[in-house]
């Protein structure tokens, strides 16, 4: 006969083969379970060290102090929350050995917080270690060329300013991202990298293919000059005089926005091309050369100017900077290439008035004052004169024989080695490699 509910007994607690009631073992287990959860977050979140000064090296191409610190000043400041929140974990292992499910809650709980700030930071680490790890392969040579790129670079902007300002630090380190365009990661931003946390220094990113071709390198005076316009403070203020100098010549609104939309990357073309000179030219056609279509094709939520207009955006500044002969041949081969501008859809308004409206954004972002640039022009903070063109023919004639180009600006050397490939002066892989030999024993 079943027993009804009333007359049912509670079943009874059993022991093991020891006698040890089921209650006091499911206890320990517990106990064990919030051990291990506590050990292995705090073995996790130490294991997320700091890096080392000298741990990639100390030749001239490893990461420099300053870069080191800024990655461990980034982690460390998540690892001091990490810490607080393991620290809590083992506390809450001691109500672990309640036999209640509740008892493990703050256990599960804290657990669950410290494994997202491991991963957190494990993202961030694991960025760092892969970023400054490439200055011990054999691609730190070309790094650390870039890399003087860069800083000579800032340093010219810099000391051309009209009044001093505070100097930026770290300086841009360069990384090799294969089968990508180049890009930087600017500094100061939430950067999905490193999870979102505020990247201390500027990273630019270039492709192996561009190392391999360094003629091909004026990508690294646009990519730096992003930057520029971001540490001077001028992201803001560039786009609202450009629109306005068009509007107030004539120019439609639908143009004038467009032309507003497009400021950071014309303003680093132009910017790059004061700093490196005419063979930053060449480097962008490198770049949007392509078919007829694809060249004049537009984008009207497109951040880049459409290819086909934005070379002759360059022509006209070059034009500017004393280089007429040149200007001349760069616009006639460009014309030649794609004879029919239309071909993509550039809308006609803009098309029309793209002659009056370049040389009224070239003049604004070039050639007047801007209080951020202690109240000069941006040509006149750093310019690629004229004179300056002999200097980087003897310097593409020493590359080719592998000579000590001298004195010369490090970002001049992308002009050098243009000329020199372009002249047939040596063979490709000799001029690869005496370019990256001038630049790496400065």
């Amino acid at each position: 006969m079943w027993l009804t509910t009333a007359q049912a007994k509670p079943t009874p607690v059993r022991a093991n083969g020891n006698g040890t009631p089921l209650s006091l073992r499911i206890a320990r287990a517990a106990q064990h379970f919030a051990r291990a959860q506590a050990v292995n977050s705090a073995r996790n979140a130490a294991a997320l060290r700091p890096f080392h000064a000298d741990e990639f090296g100390t030749h001239p191409g490893s990461p420099s102090s300053a870069h080191i610190a800024a990655a461990n000043e980034l982690i460390s400041s998540l690892r001091d929350q990490l810490d607080g929140v393991v620290e809590r974990l083992e506390a809450s292992t001691a109500s672990s050995s309640q036999p209640q499910a509740r008892g493990l809650e703050p256990v599960l709980a804290y657990r669950e917080r410290a494994e997202r700030g491991i991963k957190l930071i494990e993202k961030i680490w694991a960025f760092y270690l892969e970023l400054f790890g490439q200055r011990q392969s054999p691609f730190a040579p070309m790094l650390l060329a870039a890399d003087r790129i860069a800083l000579d670079s800032y340093q010219a902007v810099f000391v051309g300013l009209g009044t001093a300002r505070s100097i930026p630090s770290p300086a841009p380190f360069s990384y090799m991202e294969t089968g990508f365009t180049p890009a930087t990661f600017r500094r100061g931003i939430p950067l999905s990298r490193i999870s979102k946390q505020i990247n201390p220094f500027p990273v630019v990113s270039l492709p192996h293919h561009r190392l391999v071709n360094p003629w091909t390198l004026g990508a690294v005076p646009h990519e730096v000059s992003h930057n520029l316009q971001s540490d001077l403070g001028l992201w803001e203020d560039v786009p609202k005089r450009v629109r306005a100098r068009l509007l107030d010549n004539g120019i439609d609104v639908g143009s004038a926005a467009t032309w507003a939309r497009w400021h950071k990357e014309t303003w680093a073309d132009l910017c790059g091309l004061l700093l490196g000179g005419p063979a930053v030219v060449d480097s962008l056609l490198d770049v949007v050369a392509r078919t007829p279509l694809a060249t004049t094709a537009y984008n009207p939520n497109g951040v880049h100017p459409t290819s086909y207009l934005r070379v002759l955006i360059n022509v006209e500044l070059l034009r500017r900077m004393g280089f007429p002969e040149e200007a001349a041949v760069y616009e006639g081969l460009w014309k030649r290439m794609y004879p029919q501008p239309r071909a993509g859809g550039i809308p006609a308004a803009l098309l029309a008035s793209f002659p009056r409206a370049c040389a009224l954004v070239v003049d604004t972002m070039c050639f007047q004052p801007y209080a951020q640039l202690g109240g000069k022009a941006l040509a006149e903070v750093v310019c690629f004169r004229p004179e300056y063109a002999q200097m980087t023919e003897e310097a593409a004639a020493r590359l080719a024989h592998g000579t000590d180009p001298g004195i010369i600006p490090a970002r001049f050397l992308i002009s050098a080695a243009r000329i020199a490939f372009e002249r047939g002066h040596a063979a490709p892989d000799v001029i690869a490699r005496h370019f990256y030999r001038a630049l790496t024993q400065r």
